[in-house]
């Protein structure tokens, strides 16, 4: 069974929903498995650490849980068309794992949810894709072979899953959203599975 990461951090629950259906496109493939793992929020307050498991919602990420991943699917919300500081400061502790090598060669795809349709959702993408070439993963994107990606009128994009929220912040994502999130899923899935040769 390869075990696949999906990292995120949500803060309204957007990107946590996204996460969840990301989840479900991994695990309709045969032979894969979702973990889901969020990062602590970051504080201004430096001498206040967040608590080691957190009230409610996916338990927080180790570097452990990178290691040893077979792939990894990473999420943040949009925050000024870049990823949030909870998440960069995550990635900005891999440096170990940078070292080793131990992502090098792990397939890996990125989603994001904002609250307007050009609020920086693609940008955000790209600035996950960043640390993840450094680590040496090979990414995976949506193409458009994936008829929702050309009928959208929400989230989505070739770099990745996306959502629009809108000024609700409710975490109901539009069915195309979803659709594209799950086919995220198993894109990563089927590919983990071909490069682990379980998959002809």
């Amino acid at each position: 069974m390869s075990e696949i990461l999906v990292l995120f951090y949500s803060r309204h629950g957007g990107t946590a929903e996204l996460a969840r259906q990301v989840a479900r496109g991994i695990e309709s493939v045969p032979g894969a498995r979702a973990k889901l793992r969020s990062v602590p929020p970051v504080s201004p307050v430096t001498e206040v650490a967040a608590p080691p498991v957190p009230d409610s919602g996916a338990p927080y990420a180790e570097l452990a849980d990178l290691e040893s991943c077979a792939a990894l699917a990473l999420g943040s919300p949009v925050r000024f068309g870049n990823m949030a500081a909870p998440l960069k400061a995550f990635l900005d502790g891999t440096g170990a794992l940078w070292l080793s090598g131990a992502l090098s060669g792990k397939p890996a795809a990125v989603f994001t949810s904002g609250q307007t349709p050009h609020g920086g959702q693609e940008s955000t993408l790209l600035s996950m894709m960043i640390p993840l070439l450094h680590h040496g993963m090979l990414l995976v994107g949506l193409p458009f072979t994936e008829p929702a990606l050309s009928t959208t009128r929400g989230g989505g994009t070739p770099y990745g899953a996306s959502r629009v929220s809108g000024a609700a912040q409710a975490p109901t994502l539009q069915a195309e959203e979803r659709s594209l999130a799950q086919a995220l899923g198993r894109r990563l899935a089927e590919t983990t599975l071909r490069l682990s040769g379980s998959r002809p």
